[in-house]
């Protein structure tokens, strides 16, 4: 069942509950998604970056929109990190229902131009939008990038911001970095910014740089506003690593994909579940039927 980000979303901030954005950049990675959420009977978004896009193909959406059209659950096809209206368009087009277009790098009157404008493109065809303001680390090589350093939200401006655009969700930054921390570093979440946005803003929240952050702190988040939580290194490592140790192993006929592929596709939906029950979006699908 596919529908907008802020179908989904509005009913994850008033449930208390974490839609889960897997960027799953392959067919195998949304194969491990797909199936862990219709399992656990949870909402999900497909997060895709333009460069997964680029690598993927257009045609890749025909195969995600056809999956979600015979799913029972609830999903979402969401353009991750759109960095122009050009992108925007090109989603939308595709049949994407949740576009992002993030001009968070801009200074923040020219933040609030572009993401109007793509307001405007969007909601006239029944599209969603997320933006971002403030800046979110970069730990190291993701196609998601962020920044050398991270500017923390200002909640007054994110009022003022959500108020002017007529967003529908907004990507906070209160600490958290795209890709894998290193291990000398151990992140913390502003969980107090987060609630004085939380006060602020009537909009869902968003979290970009979920993986390897505290459990307890992502958890403590849903309470704070944060109805979706960005999923991207976390399955693609797990893939990787079980990819390597098949290819590894000393068996060097091991060439066939659905010999290669189905062992990394169980590893993967091992974290997706993890992520999912952490979220508490499993058995929330049937909020979405009344």
């Amino acid at each position: 069942m596919l529908i907008t980000g802020k179908e989904m979303l509005d009913i994850a901030r008033k449930n208390k509950f974490s839609v889960p954005a897997f960027n799953a950049g392959s067919g195998q990675l949304l194969t491990a998604v797909m199936e862990t959420a219709e399992r656990l009977n949870a909402p999900f978004m497909m997060a895709i970056h333009p460069d997964e896009l680029a690598f993927l193909k257009d045609s890749f959406i025909s195969q995600v929109i056809y999956e979600c059209n015979h799913s029972k659950i609830p999903v979402c096809i969401h353009l991750d990190h759109g960095a122009n209206m050009q992108q925007v368009a090109h989603a939308i087009q595709l049949g994407f229902t949740s576009v992002m277009i993030d001009s968070s790098h801009q200074p923040f009157d020219e933040n609030i131009r572009i993401t109007k404008e793509v307001v405007k493109l969007a909601h006239s065809v029944g599209v969603s939008v997320e933006a971002e303001l403030g800046t979110i680390g970069d730990t190291g090589s993701t196609v998601e990038g962020g920044a050398s350093e991270i500017i923390y939200t200002d909640p007054l401006k994110a009022k003022e911001f959500v108020e002017e655009t007529k967003i529908d969700s907004l990507a906070v930054a209160i600490g958290t970095s795209h890709g894998i921390y290193p291990k000398h570093l151990v992140p913390k979440l502003r969980l107090d910014i987060l609630e004085e946005i939380y006060k602020l803003v009537s909009i869902p929240l968003v979290l970009h740089g979920g993986s390897s952050n505290a459990d307890d702190e992502l958890a403590a988040s849903l309470d704070l506003g944060i109805a979706k939580i960005n999923i991207s290194s976390d399955i693609k490592i797990c893939f990787a690593n079980k990819l390597r140790e098949m290819l590894n192993g000393g068996n060097n006929e091991i060439r066939e994909p659905n010999v290669l592929f189905p062992p990394c596709v169980l590893e993967t939906q091992k974290v997706a579940e993890q992520k999912i029950k952490l979220f508490k979006a499993d058995n929330k699908a049937s909020l979405y039927y009344r």
